[in-house]
């Protein structure tokens, strides 16, 4: 019977070890190098079409300012497309970063 329950234990947390694998929370500063304010930002896995919800949500990232802000990746998954919305609506898309690894991303006017 001990075995069965320690048995038992060692499957519930090998299970909760494969969910944590499948979520996790990533944390970047977000800078905003650029002469205009980042109005929206979105995010998505590489392979897929669709953007996921504005990462900021109602709040902005004004010029020359640095906002923390946290991505859930899924399913292993860590390269990334990000679209970024500025205040007079010019759109931005980076593709292919690696989520898991970033610690800052810096975006700025291209010259």
């Amino acid at each position: 019977m001990k075995s069965l329950l320690i048995g038992g234990l060692a499957a519930l947390c090998l299970a909760g070890l494969s969910l944590a694998a499948e979520a996790a929370d990533v944390k970047f500063d977000l800078v905003n190098n650029s002469a205009r304010a980042v109005k929206n930002f979105f995010t998505s896995p590489t392979e897929t079409t669709n953007w996921e919800e504005d990462v900021l949500g109602e709040e902005t990232i004004p010029p020359g300012e640095t906002d923390t802000v946290t991505i859930s990746t899924a399913d292993g998954q860590c390269i990334y497309d990000m679209r970024f919305i500025m205040e007079d609506d010019a759109e931005l898309v980076v593709n292919g970063i690696d989520m898991c690894t970033l610690s800052s991303y810096t975006l700025s006017d291209a010259k």
